[in-house]
């Protein structure tokens, strides 16, 4: 069923506008301001792709199924995908499982792996062949709204590896994608796990350059109101560590200060996947992610191609004087 990937992805858009000055944009051509347009045109018209990742325990794919659940209470049509070669039970049916295909145990006999490395050459197997997956979403793409995608428990596998890697830019370079990062709230409480998951998100978004959406997990349990506060109010989180004078309590205090950017631009939601509240809040974010992702990352992403075509063709036109020199 599957053939080897054939197409590369261009290179990621950088997050924001406050970059330091490098060489000046030249203005686009009329030719060039045409195809971007057409190209938003044609984005605004996809269906919307959610990556979910999280933390093992965060309830990510608990999350997921109240995605489903929800986009079946509303009618909306979906298609989702499990990426996660290791799991045992999913509470919902995926389009799309890559168990299906590559059979996690019989990698890790074959190649003598433990559990992270089986998981990694398995997404690897499978992501040599995603081109299909492409096709098979692109002539599904005008009878869906959104396709969502369940990435391996170790979030690291997915987000760190060339599979991972390779995967999200196939999926960014065909569709509007967002990228969802499911924390445990009631774990956040404490102030070192909170700024752990800041500064994974961070990362998150800094690696993958994409919209990112942070989905604080449990609200059922645990209300976000506190990271919220901590988010946009350092004089309250100041508070919390005034009492405390060690080394890790300074870190928290300094990376505070040094993460304010991030915070504003940030997406936040409350969910609790258990008793499906905040999932319409949740959707609602989606759609304004989408319209950034098409405003903001899309003409970058077209750029930094053009750009990429421009230094093929001179590298090309060199070879082909060093050829005529050599004649």
């Amino acid at each position: 069923f599957f053939r080897s990937m054939s197409s590369s992805s261009s290179a990621p858009p950088p997050r924001g506008e406050d970059r330091e000055q490098e060489d000046e944009v030249p203005p686009l051509s009329k030719e060039e301001q045409e195809e971007q347009d057409r190209m938003k045109g044609s984005f605004e018209t996809k269906p919307t792709v959610i990556l979910v990742v999280g933390m093992a325990g965060s309830g990510k794919t608990t999350f997921m199924n109240a995605l489903v659940q929800h986009l079946k209470a509303q009618k909306t049509r979906f298609y989702s995908i499990n990426l996660d070669p290791a799991v045992l039970h999913l509470p919902y049916t995926p389009n799309i499982d890559i168990r299906e295909t590559v059979k996690y145990k019989d990698v890790m006999a074959k190649y003598n792996l433990g559990p992270n490395g089986g998981i990694v050459t398995s997404l690897n197997l499978f992501c040599t062949a995603f081109n299909q997956v492409i096709e098979l979403l692109e002539a599904r793409a005008p009878r869906i709204k959104y396709i969502l995608v369940d990435t391996p428990g170790q979030i690291e596998v997915f987000n760190w590896s060339a599979s991972g890697t390779i995967i999200s830019e196939a999926l960014s370079s065909s569709f509007p994608t967002v990228m969802t990062y499911v924390v445990d709230t009631v774990r956040s409480k404490g102030h070192q796990t909170f700024m752990s998951n800041m500064l994974y998100g961070c990362s998150l978004l800094y690696k993958n350059q994409l919209p990112l959406i942070m989905a604080f997990n449990k609200i059922d349990v645990q209300l976000h109101d506190f990271a919220v506060l901590w988010m946009h109010d350092f004089d309250a989180m100041n508070e919390v560590l005034e009492n405390d004078t060690s080394y890790s309590t300074n870190l928290t205090r300094s990376m505070s200060v040094m993460l304010q950017e991030f915070y504003e631009n940030l997406s936040v939601v409350g969910v609790s996947s258990l008793e499906q509240q905040g999932i319409e809040e949740y959707f609602e974010a989606v759609d304004r992610a989408k319209k950034e992702y098409i405003n903001q990352f899309l003409p970058e992403r077209l750029r930094r191609r053009r750009e990429w075509d421009q230094q093929k063709e001179k590298r090309l036109q060199k070879q082909m004087e060093k050829l005529a020199k050599d004649k």
